[in-house]
């Protein structure tokens, strides 16, 4: 896999703007290589043909769609923000609600598939947040206020059956293993 190819497949899953340093930590490059190749980057996605673009403010990297194009995206967004939430965002929000805050890790190890996109559609509803795990160093996702609010319930404890789906022993002992694992892997 090429350094360009690792560099976008990052900067089009990342919810928020990376700095270089990071990314060139992430794809495990030279951060002089991953520098060079963030401005080729830079000046191939900034024509004005392309629908993606890459924003840098500073040091931080984001890839957005281009400006011109910003009227169907949000009438895209319109419709997708109203309509029902698909099967695969309703099981999402529900592990999200009764296991948050949560990794995308441990999310996706529970559901067994990728939830990039669901997770970035339930932000844009307005449904969950990112928030920042300062003391392990990773990004979390928990349910809004107004998640709630729309429930009818003050904190998650109220979801029904939570004290029991809360803590669910043998999904505990999952979760220990595949943080395990994760430790054993890094220390290789």
């Amino acid at each position: 896999m090429s350094l360009k190819s690792k560099i976008e497949s990052l900067l089009f899953i990342t919810t928020r703007p990376l700095p270089a340093n990071k990314i060139a930590e992430l794809v495990e490059g030279d951060k002089e290589e991953v520098k060079a190749e963030l401005d080729k980057l830079f000046e191939e996605y900034n024509q004005k043909e392309k629908g993606i673009n890459l924003q840098k403010i500073g040091s931080n990297y984001q890839m957005v769609t281009n400006g011109d194009n910003s009227k169907m995206i949000t009438d895209f967004l319109k419709e997708e923000i109203t309509g029902e939430l698909t099967p695969a965002s309703l099981e999402t929000l529900t592990v999200i609600a009764y296991r948050g805050p949560i990794t995308r890790a441990d999310l996706e190890l529970i559901r067994g598939v990728n939830c990039s996109i669901i997770l970035r559609n339930l932000m844009i509803r307005g449904l969950i947040e990112e928030i920042e795990d300062k003391k392990n160093m990773v990004e979390k996702y928990q349910i809004t206020f107004d998640f709630m609010k729309h429930l009818g319930i003050t904190e998650p404890a109220q979801l029904p059956e939570y004290e029991h789906l809360n803590s669910a022993e043998a999904l505990e002992q999952l979760l220990k293993q595949k943080q395990s694992d994760q430790m054993e892997s890094i220390e290789k």
